[in-house]
């Protein structure tokens, strides 16, 4: 059976975006749905049109997994390349025609998408399934190559944990998973149980390097991810806090606020100037996946509960 699936890649590539991300044409009879157009480029929209047109299809749908930069700015330039309405989750923060909720269905000609609700990577990440190919769009939840940031105050790590599980045990019959970046996934169940272990495996880093004592974040992502360079350590520093939270939450963790300043090092992990990191559109994407548009100020100090 020949896919209907195309995967067109954006001409965004950053240490965020891997070599860019994937927008989707699903395409049945003289329509087409696309998935998440990308940044706003002008020329990533065309070929869009383009493509769909040259395999003798308009796009008639929009769908948007989740509002980050490098996935959804497209949108309202398709729409005004097609007329296509934007579908994504109510919670959205970008013009949408329609929103939809979990187990609704976006269609278009004979190509329909279950609308799957999947929290965690962002409060309103949605995936979709497409059932004729067993495949599954994850958007930003599950992608080809590495983990995803799960950073709040949108990324919720109780959540994303859930939402793995989810997808694991409601779609094990998964072909393929089509991530919002990187290649097509082939072996779904292996790649969910793999995300899992890596998630329970920095809980328990977590846990054991506050066995020794009370710790910060910037001393707990110096212990874990000591063998990790160090321009990525903002980055694990929301990772590491996520976990925090979750475990706070189950009772297992207890903080106090430090009454100090931050330490220079300190302020430069959890407030990162990446003005001096990356470019401003990359720049733009790492402050929505890493949630520090919002600066700490002040110092937490965590410690398991006896």
């Amino acid at each position: 059976m020949t896919s209907r699936v195309v995967r067109v890649l954006a001409p965004n590539p950053s240490p965020m975006t891997l070599d860019g991300t994937n927008s989707y044409l699903v395409l049945g009879g003289a329509q087409a749905i696309a998935i998440d157009p990308g940044p706003r480029d002008e020329g990533h929209v065309a070929r869009l049109v383009e493509i769909a047109r040259e395999r003798g299809a308009r796009i008639a749908v929009i769908a948007v997994t989740h509002g980050h930069p490098d996935h959804a700015p497209g949108a309202a330039l398709l729409r005004a390349r097609t007329g296509a309405p934007v579908v994504a989750h109510a919670a959205a923060r970008f013009p949408v025609n329609r929103t939809v909720r979990d187990g609704e269905r976006i269609e278009a000609d004979d190509v329909a998408l279950e609308v799957v609700e999947a929290p965690g990577h962002a409060r309103e990440h949605l995936v979709f399934a497409y059932a004729p190919e067993a495949a599954l769009f994850t958007g930003d939840t599950i992608v080809g190559r590495g983990t995803v940031v799960i950073a709040p105050p949108n990324g919720d790590m109780r959540a994303y944990r859930a939402t793995l599980r989810r997808l694991r045990e409601e779609f094990a019959g998964t072909r393929t998973i089509y991530g919002g970046h990187g290649e097509p996934i082939d072996e779904p169940a292996s790649k969910i149980d793999e995300y899992l272990a890596h998630r329970a495996m920095r809980e328990e880093q977590v846990l054991a390097a506050l066995s020794g004592g009370e710790r910060t974040i910037p001393e707990l992502v110096a212990s874990i991810y000591r063998d990790v360079s160090p321009a990525l350590w903002p980055a694990a520093a929301r990772q590491v806090l996520a976990h925090l939270i979750e475990l706070e939450g189950d009772g297992r963790v207890r903080k106090r606020t430090l009454e100090r300043a931050l330490a220079a090092a300190e302020a430069a992990m959890l407030n990162p100037d990446l003005s001096q990191i990356v470019d401003p559109q990359s720049a733009a994407v790492a402050a929505a996946e890493l949630g520090i548009d919002r600066r700490i100020a002040t110092l937490d100090a965590y410690a398991l509960v006896s």
